[in-house]
């Protein structure tokens, strides 16, 4: 059984525990919205059910990289990552950071405040952009399953396309009908 899912913050947000629990993480941004005097920002992301609300530094990172109108963050990504090193209160409880960013050529350098009277360069990647997964072949036509004389051939599109088994095994039927005395080859794998 995959506990995972149990543990989860019951939480409204995304948590620097969430990163701790999967690593670093990926988000498309959906949408910005204004939140409460404490937490002024919602951030809502494609990829994780709850918004992500970024510290004062983290928002500073974001007006630095793209601008203060939140409105064109749509549609970019951030890569987010929990920073155990964060410090609360005095006491270091963890936060979450920034660790890439798209839209931006070259690492950016943004001066932050640590603590009172004290700063610190943070410094955000450029978010290499993966290339667009290419689509799944189609598969064979059935002029491709008429015209094949190949057995393996025709055990290699049974196995990838279910859709397509009962024009494979009706050529394959017809293919070792023709052979003289030739065992039937069954498609499927034997284990």
């Amino acid at each position: 059984m995959d506990i995972t899912d149990t543990l989860a913050p019951k939480s409204d947000q995304l948590d620097a525990i969430d990163l701790a629990v999967s690593g670093p993480q990926t988000f498309t941004i959906k949408g910005v919205s204004k939140g409460s005097p404490d937490q002024p920002v919602n951030i809502a992301l494609e990829e994780f059910p709850r918004v992500w609300r970024p510290g004062k530094s983290m928002r500073r990172v974001l007006a630095a990289a793209w601008g203060v109108d939140a409105s064109k963050y749509v549609g970019r990504k951030v890569r987010l990552y929990c920073d155990p090193t964060v410090r609360f209160g005095g006491e270091a409880v963890g936060g979450t950071r920034i660790e890439a960013l798209s839209h931006i050529d070259k690492p950016l350098a943004v001066p932050l405040i640590i603590t009172r009277g004290k700063s610190a360069v943070f410094t955000v990647q450029p978010l290499k952009e993966s290339a667009p997964a290419k689509p799944a072949p189609a598969g064979p036509t059935t002029a491709d399953i008429a015209a094949t004389t190949d057995i393996d051939t025709l055990r290699e599109w049974w196995q990838e396309h279910p859709a397509l088994r009962a024009q494979i095994e009706a050529r394959r039927s017809e293919l070792t009908a023709a052979a003289v005395q030739g065992d039937e080859l069954p498609l499927d794998d034997p284990a």
